[in-house]
C-alpha cells in the first residue's frame, strides 16, 4: 500500500522570544524528525527524508496501534 503523507512541519529559526499573534512557539529538543500514519491494523513511521523507521522503534508501532484511531496521521520529534 502507498500512502501520501504531508510534507513535515519543519522548526523556523526567530531571532527573538517575540512572536507574532496567534503563534505558538517550543522549545527544540534534539531527536528524530518523523511522520506516523495508521491505516487500519498498519503502521508506517518515517522520517522527514522518507526513510521507513517503523521496525527501528516497535514500540512506537504497538502504542499506535492501542492508542490511536484509524486514519490518522501525526507529525513531530521523538
Amino acid at each position: 500500500m502507498t500512502w501520501t503523507l504531508p510534507h513535515p512541519v519543519l522548526t523556523t529559526a526567530v531571532p527573538g522570544p517575540d512572536l507574532p499573534a496567534r503563534s505558538a512557539a517550543e522549545p527544540k529538543w534534539d531527536g528524530y524528525r518523523a511522520q506516523l500514519a495508521r491505516r487500519g491494523d498498519s503502521v508506517l513511521l518515517r522520517s522527514r527524508h522518507g526513510t521507513d523507521m517503523t521496525t527501528a522503534f516497535p514500540e512506537i508501532h504497538a502504542a499506535a496501534l492501542a492508542q490511536l484511531l484509524e486514519q490518522t496521521s501525526l507529525d513531530g520529534v521523538m
